[in-house]
Parts: C-alpha cells; sequence; structure tokens
C-alpha cells in the first residue's frame, strides 16, 4: 500500500470513529480515542517501514543515530530523496525536524551541508561588523556561549571550553555557558524535547549553586548519552542538593529564566552563539571551536592581557556530539554550524 493510501486510512479512521462516538451516545469516548491512537500507531509502524524499503540508506541514518548516542530523544524517518548525488534524509526528533545527508553507498553521514552557490547574508554581516566594530576591553572580560545540551554544535562548544578551562584553570572565572529555551507555568522547554530541557536545567543548577563542579561535570557527561546522573558522584555534585535545586522553581526555573531573558535580549537563535563583553563574536575569527580559540577570544576582550594569554592551547576543533575523546578522528570542521 502506497504512502498517501495509508494517510487516507488514517483520516478515514478519524473520521468514523468521531462519527461513531457523536451518534453512538453509550460508546465510551475514552475507548474509542484508545483504539484511534493504536490505529494510527499502527499506521505510522508501516510508513516507517515502507520509508525505509523505498531507500535502504536513510534506515541506516536513522538506526546510526538512534544506535550511537546522537540523539537522546528517539529519532523517526519523516523522508528521504535524492539531491545532487546524496540521499538527504529528513528526520524528526522530539517536535523538530531536521535534514542530514548521506552518502549513497551509506558510508558516510553529514549531520549538515553548505550550498556553496549560496552566500551566507547573515554571517558575511556578523563578521562585518565584528571586524569593523571594537571588542569592547574590560579587565574582567566575560565569554558567554548560548547552547542548548543535547545540540552536536553546542555540545562542541562545551567541550572546548571544558578543555580550555582544564588547561587553564583560571579561565574558568572568564567563561560562562547559558541556555536557550522558554518557561511557563515553572516548566523549561528546550529545542530537542524533554529529556534536553531536563539537562539544561540540571547544568544551570550546577552552574549557579556548586559552580566549582560545573565544567568537569559537563566533561564527563558528554562522553556519553544517558551518563547524566552517573557523572555527579565522580565529579563531586552534591546530588540532594541538585536535586532540590531542579523540583524548586524559585531556584532552578528562576535561574534559566535569566537566560532565557539574555536569550531575547541578544536576539539569540542558534546553538552555539557567543557574546563577549556583551557583543555576539564569532568565534571562526579566532581558529574555530578548540580550547586556544576560546582562550583567545577571551584575551581579545582584556585591557591588559595576563600571562596565560600568551600560553599555547590544543588548536584541532573539538569533536561534535557525544565524544570518549576531544577530537575527532576524521575531518571535523563544522565552525558555522548550529542547532536552530
Amino acid at each position: 500500500m502506497k504512502i498517501k493510501s495509508l494517510a487516507v486510512t488514517v483520516f478515514l479512521s478519524i473520521v468514523i470513529l468521531c462519527f461513531g462516538g457523536a451518534v453512538g451516545a453509550q460508546v465510551d469516548n475514552s475507548a474509542l480515542i484508545a483504539q484511534l491512537q493504536a490505529q494510527i500507531a499502527q499506521l505510522q509502524a508501516q510508513i516507517q517501514a515502507l520509508l525505509a524499503q523505498q531507500n535502504p540508506v536513510a534506515q541506516k541514518v536513522l538506526d546510526y543515530i538512534n544506535n550511537n548516542g546522537l540523539s537522546s530523544t528517539p529519532a523517526s524517518l519523516v523522508s528521504s530523496e535524492e539531491v545532487d548525488g546524496l540521499i538527504k534524509v529528513t528526520l524528526k526528533i522530539g517536535v523538530n525536524q531536521f535534514d542530514s545527508y548521506a552518502t549513497k553507498n551509506g558510508k558516510f553521514l553529514f549531520p549538515q551541508v553548505f550550498d556553496m552557490t549560496k552566500i551566507n547574508q547573515a554571517a558575511v554581516n556578523s563578521n562585518s561588523q565584528t571586524q569593523t566594530q571594537d571588542i569592547v576591553k574590560t579587565s574582567n572580560p566575560v565569554l558567554e556561549a548560548y547552547v542548548v545540551s543535547r545540540c552536536p554544535y553546542g555540545l562542541q562548544m562545551q567541550r572546548a571550553m571544558a578543555d580550555a578551562v582544564q588547561s587553564v584553570p583560571e579561565l574558568a572565572q572568564y567563561l560562562k555557558a547559558r541556555y536557550i529555551g522558554s518557561a511557563s507555568e515553572n516548566k523549561i522547554t528546550a529545542m530537542h524535547g524533554e529529556a534536553e530541557a531536563t539537562e539544561n536545567l540540571r547544568q544551570i543548577c550546577i552552574r549557579e549553586e556548586q559552580p566549582n563542579k560545573y565544567w568537569n561535570y559537563v566533561a564527563c557527561q558528554m562522553k556519553n548519552s544517558g551518563t547524566e546522573t552517573s557523572c555527579e558522584s565522580p565529579t563531586g555534585i552534591d546530588s540532594p542538593k541538585l536535586s532540590a535545586c531542579m523540583l524548586d522553581p524559585l531556584r532552578g526555573v528562576a535561574y534559566a529564566k535569566i537566560d532565557f531573558d539574555l536569550n531575547t535580549k541578544y536576539n539569540i537563535s542558534g546553538s552555539p552563539t557567543l557574546i563577549l563583553n556583551g557583543t555576539q563574536i564569532s568565534e571562526t575569527q579566532f581558529g574555530g571551536r578548540s580550547s586556544d580559540a576560546i582562550k583567545s577570544i577571551v584575551c581579545a576582550g582584556f585591557d591588559s592581557k595576563p600571562s596565560f594569554c600568551s600560553q599555547k592551547l590544543n588548536t584541532t576543533e573539538a569533536a561534535t556530539s557525544f565524544s570518549l575523546t576531544y577530537g575527532s578522528s576524521g575531518s571535523n570542521s563544522s565552525s558555522g554550524s548550529g542547532c536552530h
């Protein structure tokens, strides 16, 4: 059966069940709803199977993402098609859809591609503005990275920052990770669903109430998906205090709202976005998403540079997504990429 026919079947099932519920006063509506939900779930599974049959590479992409911790929320297949010699795979994660690309033989996966026939005018304008505008200098610069905890590129930025702090502990006082999201009725939401929102809140609480443990915790949990709570003890986190913060809207959610208000102030839309001394800045001008670039950005904000600015850190760009090591085994230059 074709996908279009399945969609028609779903529509007709809804009409029939709703009509039956309207004319049959003695019919239990909850039973009708449960029947409809089960039927829709069955049809969705058939649609997924048909999509996989149409393009085995798309199924391979889906399996790779779900089986290798690249998404804390299970991804589902929306569509696939051949585009300029690559297989474009549209996936749904939570409420959001993302396009990924793979080679026809299913060997290489590209989370994002760039059309080199088009100019990213927004990036050009942003870079031009930063280059022509003097960076604000101060004796106590602050580099803020706006991220979400399950964005592969947000993880990459946090990994670079954590490595910089490990190499130069003094840098910790000049770095701050902030989070993108929104809050309503004492609950926060995030780009990639509830699991990400929960981890954002966990990291916010650690940042605010146990700041000396923050970077060690972040460095631990970004190695593997699902290691959040198991990273608390080895990094010295006070778990009862953390849990209390996350459950208390006057603490955890209140801290998060400060971040979200700053999202609006700086017009933050993508993870990661860097703000140095109140001005948006591009890491590409400093060498990309590496620990040395992080140090260089911070040092650019000093009116009088401290001695650690002359220290050379790792110039290799950090790995994206979850990774046991700092760097990627292959080519990993993804500065400019982000989650929106």
